[in-house]
């Protein structure tokens, strides 16, 4: 193994142990065996190679997933049921990869102060929303258009960093897949043509609402 590959897989490693802001270049330089020169030398700098680090990273966790996809998902299964079976094996790796979207979100707060990491997180992100869109769509990702990419896409990305966020803060409080399909139904038929602006929403009566304990009517 090259120097360059052992930096790169030291790097993950002290990305998932220690995390983004913990681990130092002596300590990825240590984990590699080589000398802190050759992560200038290489990378240009701690923050790059990390970086790269979290992308290769990601691209095991997607590997992973869609294997996991291939046994869940029986082929010709309801959208919906997909849709939920789905999210349902993302969440799970809410748990089993959780030092990775920790990192994730630690590199995301260093993104204002460092334009270069930000350009290389961006120009990430369309593959991100391409392949998001393809699994949802169940489709071959080499047929999915742009307008599809950035609007079906980009859908998922937000659910997907939204998920991750809320599930860090708060797993139990958090959605589970069976919440978001359910949630996104409804919201749909909500959104359906023809739907009067009248019609009552469950939740949304009057008699529904709880009144606050002690609150009176004015």
């Amino acid at each position: 193994m090259n120097n360059r590959d052992a930096l790169l897989l030291a790097a993950k490693q002290c990305l998932l142990e220690k995390g983004y802001n913990r681990t130092t270049a002596r300590d990825i330089a240590s984990a590699a065996g080589v000398s802190l020169a050759a992560i200038g030398y290489h990378f240009s700098s701690k923050e790059a190679l990390l970086t790269e680090a979290l992308l290769l990273a990601f691209g095991e966790w997607d590997q992973d997933l869609q294997q996991a996809l291939q046994t869940a998902i029986p082929p010709g299964v309801a959208p919906a049921q997909r849709f939920e079976a789905t999210w349902a094996k993302i969440i799970a790796t809410f748990e089993t990869h959780r030092a990775l979207w920790v990192a994730n979100f630690e590199i995301f707060a260093q993104m204002v102060g460092r334009p270069e990491t930000r350009e290389v997180i961006a120009s990430k992100v369309h593959l991100a929303r391409a392949g998001l869109a393809a699994m949802f769509l169940n489709q071959d990702e080499s047929t999915i258009s742009e307008q599809t990419v950035r609007t079906i896409g980009t859908l998922h990305h937000v659910l997907l960093s939204g998920l991750v966020l809320q599930w860090l803060i708060d797993p139990a409080g958090s959605l589970s897949a069976k919440d978001l399909t359910e949630a996104l139904c409804a919201t749909a038929e909500s959104l359906r043509p023809g739907r009067k602006s009248s019609e009552k929403r469950p939740g949304m009566q009057p008699g529904n609402r709880k009144r606050k304990k002690g609150s009176g009517s004015g």
